[in-house]
């Protein structure tokens, strides 16, 4: 058995490479990513997420190179149903305000996640 096999449920964070954020910035907007998303799961799903947090809640990070491409992929997974979020940052560092840094998708089943996801390199 492959040490991942145990897993059946993922939350990816896509973040954009164009915006070249410092390893702590890019730290933090997946944070938010991952917590939004964990949040809204819980309320929205409780059962995918109660599965997903019950395994050890597998995050995977993925990279694109546009806003364009974030905003493609938010819209494929809410066409799929899955909880997703779009994280704006407050503009007090690195980027201004409101700049889209990356988008969480998730948690959900891996058959129901790769569809989106899974061609995406990691970061």
């Amino acid at each position: 058995m492959r040490h991942d096999d145990r897993f059946n449920y993922k939350l990816v964070v896509v973040v954009r490479t164009d915006l070249r954020l410092s390893a702590g910035k890019l730290a933090v907007q997946v944070a938010h990513a991952a917590v939004s998303c964990s949040l809204l799961s819980k309320e929205r799903e409780k059962r995918v997420f109660d599965a997903w947090y019950g395994e050890g809640q597998k995050k995977v990070v993925v990279k694109v190179k546009s806003l364009e491409e974030l905003y493609f992929l938010r819209d494929a997974a809410r066409a799929r149903g899955l909880t997703s979020s779009l994280v704006a940052d407050a503009g007090l560092t690195e980027v201004p305000a409101g700049t889209v840094t990356c988008l969480g998708i998730g948690p959900a089943a891996d058959v129901d996640i790769d569809p989106v996801t899974g061609d995406l390199a990691l970061m």
